[in-house]
């Protein structure tokens, strides 16, 4: 399997799972792109194992912090 196909598939994962759980928030395209930082980032480290790539990101995705506005 290439990089490319299992960061696609790791991602796949961990998009579907977020999803499926209603887990999902904000503009999908800034919520891709942070499953896809963290995947990337682990994968530059020299993981492959795709189960730990999406879980990972799954995981960081669930406890990021997320900014708060109040409207007045």
């Amino acid at each position: 399997m290439t990089d490319l196909e299992l960061r696609a598939q790791s991602f796949e994962i961990a998009w579907r799972y977020l999803d499926r759980s209603g887990l999902l928030t904000g503009e999908n395209k800034d919520s891709a792109r942070f499953i896809l930082n963290r995947i990337d980032r682990m994968m530059l480290r020299g993981e492959r194992r795709r189960l730990l790539l999406s879980n990972a990101a799954i995981d960081a995705y669930r406890f990021r912090p997320v900014l708060v506005t109040l409207d007045a």
